[in-house]
């Protein structure tokens, strides 16, 4: 691949998680491993005062910085942007950068679309950086009355790549069973493990994107994991139209190891996810046909400009007229990644797919949008739901 390829980007991790959710507790487990000896941390913490990085392992071959100026979705665009445009001299010896990866730490409170905005477009950072994956900690003990009592902890659980679940022994079957059931309503794509001690495999929190530095071929499937969105026209809350059932089985298996199946066999879900309705919709959108580029273009700019603030997450791969490679769009809110395209298709299917995890959109309006712009548009091809 080429020195500018996705591959050859420094790959970032932000951990993210309310306050009091274990964050600090799984980073300090994390830099302790050999495997990030050459790992840059990065910590935020809110207030005049740092004190989060007192509680990190150091090492003399683990760079840890801090930013102390306040909070990072405040700030994003001076410390964070300058920490990341300066690591790439400050940690380096004969000229040779001394970290292959950043771990980010943000303060609980932080929102992560302005980092991620930040990756993904800023001419200093966006050359340098990719976004490898979004990890939540979630603490089972406290996190019912947390997602009630604040947005950004719904919005926190609801961007996550990973889930990783604090404080298990602290909590009844009952409480266990309602929180796994919220965060289906949430987050029903996002792997989640059970953290003890901070504890946690390496393999379940790095290489969460689809472009992985080792330049193997993208793992679509994984990155996307449309299989975990319902159906088109299926209703969410329909007791007839769940099919968690036939998950069980693997459930238990997995709950030996410390890992819960989102979407695992529960048949209360109905009324939790009702009585709390934390107004976050996921869903995978489907267009059997290319998608002429002006479609392409002018629907996700309106969807932007109308709605964008209630999108949380897009990820997508397209099959775009006139294009022989697949076209890959990750946005953020109403910031879009570049689109990049993959040397070849990941399987037979040529079908575009989008993700949407969005507040207050749902589906039909996605849809509804592009059908009438495809109508609209006299150079727009057929496409189907």
């Amino acid at each position: 691949m080429s020195a500018d390829s996705p591959s050859s980007l420094i790959p970032v991790t932000l951990l993210i998680g309310f306050l009091g959710s274990g964050k600090t507790t799984v980073l300090n487990h994390l830099v302790r491993q050999p495997e990030l000896a050459d790992a840059l941390v990065i910590i935020n913490e809110f207030g005049e005062m740092a004190l989060d990085h007192l509680l990190v392992a150091h090492s003399t071959e683990n760079l840890v910085t801090e930013m102390s100026s306040g909070c990072l979705c405040c700030t994003i665009r001076g410390d964070l942007v300058k920490t990341l445009r300066d690591i790439t001299w400050r940690f380096s010896r004969g000229g040779q950068r001394q970290f292959r990866r950043v771990l980010i730490e943000t303060t609980g409170l932080a929102d992560p679309a302005p980092i991620i905005h930040t990756l993904m477009t800023h001419p200093q950072i966006s050359p340098k950086y990719r976004l490898d994956g979004i990890v939540t900690t979630v603490d089972m003990a406290t996190g019912m009355h947390t997602l009630d009592q604040h947005p950004e902890a719904v919005k926190q659980a609801a961007v996550a790549d990973a889930l990783l679940l604090t404080k298990a022994d602290l909590v009844s079957s009952e409480q266990r069973h309602a929180l796994l059931g919220r965060l289906d309503g949430i987050n029903l794509a996002a792997p989640r493990w059970e953290v003890c001690n901070g504890e946690i495999a390496l393999q379940k929190v790095l290489n969460l994107g689809l472009f992985s530095a080792d330049g193997k071929t993208p793992d679509v499937a994984r990155w996307l994991r449309e299989e975990a969105y319902p159906p088109a026209r299926r209703h969410v809350h329909d007791h007839h139209g769940h099919d968690h059932g036939h998950r069980g089985h693997d459930h238990a298996a997995h709950e030996s190891h410390g890992y819960h199946e989102p979407g695992h066999g529960h048949a209360h879900d109905h009324h939790d996810v009702n009585r709390h309705d934390d107004h976050i919709r996921a869903f995978c959108f489907h267009v059997d046909e290319p998608i002429p580029d002006e479609v392409l273009t002018t629907w996700l700019e309106l969807l932007m400009g109308f709605v964008g603030s209630n999108i949380l997450r897009v990820k997508g791969i397209l099959n775009v007229e006139g294009e022989a490679q697949p076209i890959v769009v990750h946005g953020v809110q109403h910031i879009f990644h570049p689109p990049v395209p993959l040397p070849t298709w990941p399987s037979e299917d040529r079908r575009s797919r989008l993700v949407f995890i969005t507040r207050d959109v749902d589906r039909e309006v996605v849809e509804r949008t592009f059908e009438a712009l495809r109508l609209a548009l006299p150079q727009a091809g057929e496409a189907t739901e």
